[in-house]
């Protein structure tokens, strides 16, 4: 099954515009600051593959990007939730 060009549109577009609210939530914030901060942590010139630091980062980069996905999906249940209601109520109104 081919998923139409329109609707692959639309959905970039509902990402475009619920991306932002999602950052802008506390717990989201808070998550990329512990993220930005243990990457800062790391030391320079340090192999920076290598060591505690880099691996407290990549914990919490790892675990941010699970809560971003999340997030996303989350927003696309509901969505969906909301489309299928309106063809529903389309369908049942003719």
């Amino acid at each position: 099954m081919t998923i139409p060009i329109w609707f692959l549109n639309a959905i970039r577009q509902r990402l475009d515009l619920i991306m932002p609210d999602i950052e802008r939530q506390s717990e989201w914030r808070k998550i990329r600051a512990e993220e930005r901060s243990a990457f800062a942590g790391m030391f320079p010139g340090e192999d920076k593959m290598k060591g505690a630091d880099y691996m407290e980062w990549e914990d919490k980069h790892l675990f941010r990007q699970a809560v971003e996905h999340e997030l996303l999906y989350t927003q696309g249940v509901k969505d969906g939730i909301q489309l299928m209601i309106g063809i529903m109520e389309e369908v049942n109104s003719k």
